[in-house]
């Protein structure tokens, strides 16, 4: 038995401790935002928070987050207007649409420790999370749209 916190809501699972969350999240509780790409941790659409911090969902096992807090996709904001979830729309930065929750995940990620992120810093710390459709452009227009919202400001291009 594992029991977690999962988008503000305690959850408790019956499962074997190494099964990964990834699994849990789309086929035990059925939110399925969290998306499978590559299954060993390095395409980044399966990410989630843990405590806040993005993490991979699919090499992550249920049994080591018990008694910590997730956050998916849909825990972000239920309503869709987190200002991540704003920037993407006005910056139209999905393209198939099948990495975005893995990158605005980590966006939101980014965008705690780096409020007002240089090309840099969004490089650095996007870099493992994948886009198929090459959207890295409307990808990074969308997090400083979202910085700028966040801090009040306006994005000149």
């Amino acid at each position: 038995m594992s029991q977690f916190q999962l988008n503000g809501r305690p959850v408790t699972v019956d499962l074997d401790d190494d099964t990964p969350l990834l699994w849990v999240i789309r086929d035990t509780l059925k939110l399925t935002g969290t998306k499978f790409g590559c299954g060993i941790g390095m395409c980044g659409a399966c990410t989630v928070h843990l405590n806040g911090r993005a993490i991979r969902s699919c090499i992550t096992p249920v049994g080591a987050i018990a008694g910590q807090s997730i956050t998916t996709i849909e825990g972000l904001d239920p309503n869709g207007r987190h200002p991540l979830q704003k920037a993407w729309i006005a910056a139209q930065a999905p393209q198939c649409g099948y990495c975005q929750s893995g990158q605005i995940m980590q966006a939101a990620s980014l965008l705690k420790d780096f409020p007002n992120p240089s090309d840099a810093d969004i490089n650095a710390v996007m870099g493992g999370s994948l886009c198929r459709c090459m959207a890295y452009v409307r990808i990074r227009k969308a997090i400083k749209l979202a910085a700028a919202d966040l801090q009040g400001a306006t994005v000149h291009e």
